[in-house]
């Protein structure tokens, strides 16, 4: 520590991202990114940007990419939020909407940076544990609260929350804004968006980092009400007021505009998803119903540490949780088939 460091960085425990290896041979699966490039076209409006316009700032409040968002969620332009990832978005929503005289609650088992973010912006929380088959169980939420926020699939887990099962959280929380952080949803489940209408303190958070394969170009989304979106744009002009640069805004809105390659780009990845989940339930391996672009497993008799160390010698890298609960799990992106079979070479030498 340093003398000049404020109590407040002193106090603070950083989000730990997942490792980005320097390795020659790599099978990385460890961070949750698309094993498959983006669309072309993402890549051509990208190119299109490579102008003199790059010495103009970029615009603001990203107008058309929120058009485009509105247009293919069906909702008005004016109930979406953009951000620098959906990281930046969650940052804005924890100042913006979660700060509030009552505890906030989100599960035990979840995302890390939430509890990061209590810690930076001096919001109180309080964890509500998963079941014994780590689910969400609704009515645990259903008491009172300042605010709720969860991933839909759950992460870690990649346990999904049916949309029902959602909305009695919402409904049975008309005072308090219930986030739902959807950054998998798109690899077999149902978004919460088309709920938004009905509930105005329901906030849905997405990123293009996953099913978009877009995790290098750092763009993530909110929808929900017009007062909901305003807060977080207040937030915003206080801090950055141009979050998204043009290549990012450009890359972006054709993501969405080419919905052949998305939709043939997530199905290869639930298609290996169960390929892989069949494959190692056979090796002994208990693997979590996953509805995410990876699998959250554990293996009968030999250790997560020691199959992530393991695997690691042999170039495959997974990530590894030393966590109450599931420090015996391993959470493992799904990859292209053949970094998956690999995978599944190695561990089924490593636990034959």
């Amino acid at each position: 520590m340093s003398k000049f460091w404020s109590p407040l960085v002193s106090d603070l425990k950083p989000y730990v991202p997942g490792e980005q290896p320097k390795m020659r041979r790599l099978v990385k699966l460890n961070t949750n990114e698309n094993p498959y490039g983006p669309s072309l076209r993402v890549l051509e409006a990208i190119r299109q940007q490579l102008d003199d316009g790059l010495r103009l700032y970029p615009d603001p409040e990203s107008e058309h990419l929120r058009e485009v968002i509105g247009r293919y969620y069906g909702v008005s332009s004016e109930q979406v939020f953009v951000g620098n990832g959906s990281d930046e978005v969650l940052a804005h929503i924890f100042q913006g909407l979660l700060k509030q005289d009552k505890p906030i609650l989100f599960p035990d088992i979840t995302y890390s940076f939430y509890p990061v973010y209590c810690s930076l912006y001096g919001v109180e929380s309080r964890t509500v544990a998963l079941n014994d088959a780590f689910e969400i169980n609704p009515e645990d939420y259903l008491v009172p609260n300042g605010g709720i926020i969860f991933p839909n699939p759950n992460a870690p887990t990649g346990r999904y929350l049916a949309l029902g099962e959602v909305e009695r959280m919402i409904a049975g929380n008309p005072d308090t804004v219930v986030v739902v952080d959807e950054a998998y949803v798109d690899f077999g489940g149902e978004t919460a968006i088309s709920l938004v209408d009905q509930y105005p303190n329901l906030l849905v958070t997405q990123t293009l980092s996953k099913a978009r394969s877009l995790a290098g170009l750092r763009v993530g989304l909110a929808v929900g009400h017009r007062d909901l979106v305003e807060a977080l744009n207040r937030v915003k002009n206080s801090f950055n007021s141009y979050p998204l640069d043009r290549l990012a805004q450009a890359g972006a809105a054709a993501a969405f505009e080419d919905e052949a390659w998305f939709d043939q780009s997530r199905k290869r990845v639930m298609a290996e998803r169960d390929r892989v989940t069949k494959a190692m339930t056979g090796m002994g391996f208990e693997v979590l119903p996953s509805t995410a672009n990876f699998i959250f497993c554990q293996h009968r008799t030999v250790t997560g540490e020691d199959l992530a160390a393991r695997l690691r010698e042999r170039g495959i890298i997974v990530r590894h949780f030393n966590k109450p609960r599931i420090d015996n799990f391993l959470r493992i992106t799904i990859g292209t088939a053949g970094q998956n079979d690999e995978l599944l070479r190695a561990l089924g030498e490593l636990t034959g």
